[in-house]
């Protein structure tokens, strides 16, 4: 059964990547750059679902897309290199290095020695509260909900709530698509949107789905209350909503 679970989440997952891709050439504008990790970093992404998608969790840490430091590197969500080689366990796969990258933003792979804050401290914080990796992924499963990394002219990091136009909608639709699919083949029970954007698109995409749904502040440094006193303010919402 485990397996046949895992491969269940490659088999959505390799839907989802070919339907994005097709849609991101028409996405338009704020979006001049779009990244796809779930091709260049397939192996490792895969590997993932493989390793940890079969383990019985019944919740789902959901969060919005990739970061140029973590999913974006590593095809993991919230993928900081060290957690994902390191917690993780999943050094050694390969990411090749896609064409049409800007040079600001840079495609290393496992090799990057840049950290994610956010991917850093979720994972440190799934691992505080559940144990080794194993472990972890018999209570809870990582998804982001759009596979795309996306940036403006700029090279600024967007958020999928800045894109608009017909292209943008269908890209939100087949990503709730997924999210539902992923639901299905888990048994899910809950899912925790990683900030509000992320919980309110898992209300919309799972309205006529029976399961709970909750968020926990996103832990970017970028949020000011996943910085007070440390972090603990977060880490202690964290546990608070994970009922650890």
């Amino acid at each position: 059964m485990a397996n046949a679970i895992a491969e269940s989440l490659i088999d959505a997952a390799r839907r989802l990547q070919q339907r994005c891709a097709a849609l991101a050439p028409d996405l338009g504008q704020p979006v001049s750059f779009s990244y796809d990790p779930l091709d260049y970093a397939k192996s490792v992404h895969e590997a993932y679902l493989s390793r940890f998608g079969g383990l019985g969790a019944k919740t789902i840490l959901l969060g919005m897309n990739p970061g140029p430091w973590g999913m974006g590197q590593t095809g993991v969500p919230f993928g900081d290199v060290h957690k994902v080689t390191g917690y993780l366990g999943l050094a050694g796969h390969e990411v090749t290095i896609p064409s049409g990258t800007h040079k600001k933003r840079p495609v290393l792979g496992l090799a990057c020695s840049r950290g994610e804050v956010s991917g850093d401290r979720l994972w440190g914080a799934v691992e505080e509260s559940f144990g080794n990796a194993e472990q972890a992924h018999t209570h809870i499963f990582v998804v982001n909900h759009c596979p795309l990394l996306l940036f403006d002219e700029m090279t600024r990091n967007l958020t999928p709530d800045k894109l608009r136009g017909d292209a943008a909608r269908k890209l939100l639709e087949v990503c709730d698509e997924h999210l539902r699919e992923v639901v299905g083949i888990l048994a899910a029970q809950r899912v925790i949107g990683v900030g509000k954007y992320a919980q309110r698109r898992a209300e919309l995409a799972l309205r006529e789905v029976d399961v709970e749904i909750d968020s926990i502040p996103h832990p970017s440094p970028a949020n000011p209350f996943s910085n007070r006193n440390g972090g603990a303010d977060w880490r202690a919402a964290f546990t608070a909503t994970m009922g650890r």
